[in-house]
């Protein structure tokens, strides 16, 4: 979500707590015409693919995803160019980076409405999967965890009773096609049906929706899951990430959540961008005190009380803290939050937009850290966690 947005939403709403993904710059798609910046033909690498699917409990599987990096603002554009909010083209040299830095899970956050004809059908251009297939590649060569999903598409995923029907046949397409191309692909390639799905612009965004938009994104979650067990093969039982509303953890998203035909192999997946003021406005700079360290652990322990000691598995999608001349502060916030989720047994994926500026901690052009302190103090806490408990 745009940072711009959220400040007014939060001057006209008040103190809420907000989840979002945070961008660089938009640009209007109504301007933007399709052909423009289209992805050229890619080769996909060839490899031998490692279909394995051990016998291993969402639990233990998501502890062994470690820290978790975003590559964020890229393939997920509001536009059919990779390249338009402001980063290069995505290259093996740079996953391999992110994985010779400790991070073991890659999220690959996908836009696909500028790659897709038109209905009954919404083919999805095969360039376009493709080129997603060959950025999975590079992170699974590396031996991580990587994570595919449907991201900036909230356009046409909007929660209303109305638009269900349409919705839910287009999604269904949708995530039929990305299943079957990667149904040979073994358990470390993970499916999130949706990123934040929300009705965007209502005055509850942000709020936890409406109970019709709670309603109706738990619908949507279903249809996603079930396209992509309808697939079979290595599909019947991957693990699928599942949001909240908006992968809110407000207490409203938090109770209306329901876990699709309560699958065994869903992992709730939240974002949680704490404290507001200064992990996402940036208006409040400074972090560490006994206070502010006894918030972030309610918070976090909310999340593991809902869900983790009812045996339900989390992922943190998105965290972070952005860019306002206080490295000292991310630092400690950072390794405080990474250590802290680690212990409760949730992954944490750290936010980059690529924006030195934002949230973005490496240099996609240059493939050096912008912040490695930061970068080391999230791998560090949680590789520490993980040997305290003999998790390594």
């Amino acid at each position: 979500m745009r940072k711009i947005d959220l400040i007014l939403v939060l001057l006209i709403l008040g103190p809420v707590v907000f989840t979002a993904c945070a961008q660089t710059k938009s640009i209007d798609p109504e301007t933007s015409p399709a052909d423009d910046g289209r992805v050229e033909d890619v080769e996909v690498p060839e490899q031998d693919i490692d279909g394995d699917m051990r016998e291993i409990t969402p639990q233990d599987f998501v502890l062994d995803m470690g820290a978790g990096w975003n590559l964020g603002n890229a393939m997920d554009t509001e536009n059919s160019d990779e390249t338009a909010w402001g980063n290069p083209v995505t290259t093996r040299e740079m996953i391999d980076e992110i994985a010779q830095k400790g991070f073991k899970t890659l999220r690959l956050p996908v836009t696909w409405r500028f790659h897709m004809g038109p209905a009954p059908d919404y083919t999805i251009e095969r360039e376009w999967l493709d080129k997603v297939e060959a950025i999975a590649n590079f992170a699974l060569d590396n031996d991580m965890y990587v994570i595919v999903n449907i991201h900036h598409d909230d356009t046409w995923i909007i929660p209303t009773y109305e638009r269900a029907p349409a919705v839910k046949a287009r999604l269904s397409k949708v995530w039929t096609q990305i299943a079957e191309r990667f149904k040979p692909y073994g358990d470390r390639l993970i499916f999130e049906t949706l990123n934040e799905p929300r009705y965007e612009g209502s005055p509850e965004e942000w709020k936890g929706g409406t109970a019709e938009g709670r309603d109706v994104v738990n619908q949507y979650h279903k249809v996603g899951v079930e396209a992509i067990r309808a697939t079979g093969g290595n599909n019947a039982q991957r693990k699928i990430m599942v949001s909240t509303y908006a992968a809110s953890t407000g207490l409203d998203a938090l109770d209306d959540y329901v876990v699709p035909n309560d699958d065994e192999n869903v992992i709730v997946s939240v974002h949680s961008y704490f404290p507001y003021l200064f992990s996402l406005e940036g208006s409040d700079p400074t972090w560490g005190t006994e206070s502010d360290k006894s918030e972030l652990l309610a918070e976090l322990d909310k999340i593991a009380e809902t869900f983790i000691v009812k045996g339900r598995a989390v992922v943190m999608g998105e965290w972070g803290s952005t860019h306002s001349n206080n490295v000292d502060d991310r630092t400690a916030h950072a390794e405080f939050y990474a250590k802290a989720c680690a212990e409760r047994g949730i992954c944490p994926i750290w936010w980059d937009n690529g924006n030195v500026d934002e949230f973005g901690i490496f240099n996609r052009n240059t493939l050096e850290w912008n912040y490695p302190g930061i970068a080391d103090a999230i791998v560090g806490a949680v590789d520490e966690v993980a040997s305290k408990t003999g998790r390594d």
